[in-house]
């Protein structure tokens, strides 16, 4: 089987894309069809990986940057029945080598592809490198039956979920849980 990696945005198969990360990804999947559709076209730059024969979109990444010297890696993927073949490392190869970025700091997150992306370059960063952690709501679980929201945003709350929560003293958990009742109705 022969691929083409094609890094215009205007052949991005955005159902594709949504597909695979509404349904597969490990990672960010609360993320909404608009929210992925924002971040894919307000991207820096994207490549598609191409089944040629049939031109079906079969990978994906982007990239947000400052275009001058900093680059975010995100959202790489190849379809599981297509791995095997390369694809992987041509993809991440053709993003950061293979563009505008070359030369570029660049940065990702990844729970368990290390090795793949050390082909190009990137390493565990040093003690001068900081993260500060996203702070999304947790999934709204579905209330008991017969109990319908009145208030679905509050509904989100979910403070003893949050990553600071340990920090939390009894008296802040007393107030946010109360704020939390309240606003569930």
């Amino acid at each position: 089987m022969n691929y083409i990696l094609d890094d215009s945005a205007e052949r991005i198969d955005f159902e594709a894309v949504w597909s695979f990360l509404s349904t597969t990804a490990p990672w960010h999947r609360w993320r909404s069809r608009d929210q992925v559709r924002q971040q894919v076209e307000s991207a820096w730059r994207v490549v598609g990986v191409y089944e040629e024969a049939s031109g079906a979109q079969v990978g994906f990444a982007r990239a947000v940057s400052d275009g001058v010297c900093d680059a975010y890696l995100a959202d790489v993927y190849v379809l599981e029945e297509h791995r095997g073949h390369g694809l992987g490392k041509a993809l991440v190869n053709r993003m950061v080598d293979g563009g505008p970025g070359a030369h570029f700091r660049w940065t990702l997150f990844t729970a368990d592809a290390h090795g793949l992306y050390e082909h190009n370059g990137f390493s565990v960063p040093n003690q001068t490198a900081m993260v500060r952690p996203g702070r999304f709501p947790a999934p709204a679980p579905t209330p008991p039956a017969g109990r319908t929201r009145t208030n679905p945003s509050c509904d989100q709350l979910r403070p003893a979920q949050h990553p600071s929560a340990e920090r939390l003293t009894a008296d802040d958990r007393e107030q946010l849980q109360l704020l939390v009742t309240l606003g569930s109705g």
